[in-house]
């Protein structure tokens, strides 16, 4: 069913986080900001089914100040917003150099307001009511143009990547990993040419009730290592890893 606007804004907790509930892919962080409560906890625990961990702010303010401070893969940004408007928001994002794909989630129809917000920096747009399915296609669109692809398929030389079917080629032969190691190698391909620290990867591989240890990233690099190629990924010291 999709989501639509019907309940006032109350106040709950600034931030809450919802873990995703997908297996076998890496944990993509996504700022909400939307004053309705209910939407906004409706559409966090609909994109945690789809491999997405939301926090939430609820106010123009504090999602700025989120969206400044934490490292995020993308924004949903409702531009109605209390503190301080949406676009407003977006502009002070994209003023302080921030390349975060945002979606812009509202409840006005008006095709003079999405243009405005597209060019405000907007990436895309999609108008109350909305289903949650949508809303995740479209945010994984964003990041793959982000990552300078728009195929779902992912390509590194000879190896493939699907993370839709879970799978992995490598010069057309189907490549076994574990859920973790497929975890990893989906998020390398996604930050192609990309140097990616080891703090980076758990934040994106681990949920915050499960143990965190960097040891077990070196772990999961030398596994790599050995079913795809010594130079598939480059240790850099002291700066992290690099899909080589």
């Amino acid at each position: 069913m999709p989501v639509s606007r019907h309940s006032a804004w109350r106040p709950i907790e600034r931030r809450t986080l919802v873990e995703p509930k997908t297996p076998g892919s890496f944990i993509i962080r996504i700022l909400v900001v939307e004053d309705d409560a209910d939407i906004a906890k409706r559409l966090a625990d609909g994109l945690a089914g789809h491999g997405f961990a939301a926090e939430v702010a609820l106010d123009g303010e504090d999602g700025y100040a989120l969206g400044r401070r934490d490292d995020f893969d993308a924004a949903i940004l409702d531009l109605g917003l209390p503190g301080m408007q949406g676009l407003d928001v977006l502009r002070r994002w994209r003023k302080a150099g921030s390349e975060m794909p945002v979606l812009i989630l509202t409840a006005r129809g008006s095709w003079t307001e999405k243009v405005e917000g597209l060019n405000a920096g907007a990436d895309d747009y999609i108008t109350k009511p909305f289903h949650v399915p949508e809303i995740a296609a479209r945010l994984r669109a964003l990041l793959r143009r982000a990552s300078g692809t728009a195929s779902p398929v992912l390509r590194h030389g000879d190896i493939e990547l699907d993370p839709a079917s879970g799978s992995v080629r490598q010069a057309g032969q189907p490549v076994d990993l574990t859920a973790q190691e497929f975890r990893l190698l989906n998020y390398f391909m996604h930050r192609q040419g990309r140097v990616i620290s080891q703090a980076e990867l758990l934040d994106h591989l681990y949920t915050l009730d499960e143990e965190r240890d960097s040891n077990t990233i070196e772990v999961y690099v030398g596994r790599l290592r050995r079913k795809l190629g010594r130079d598939v990924i480059k240790t850099l010291r002291g700066l992290g890893y690099r899909l080589g």
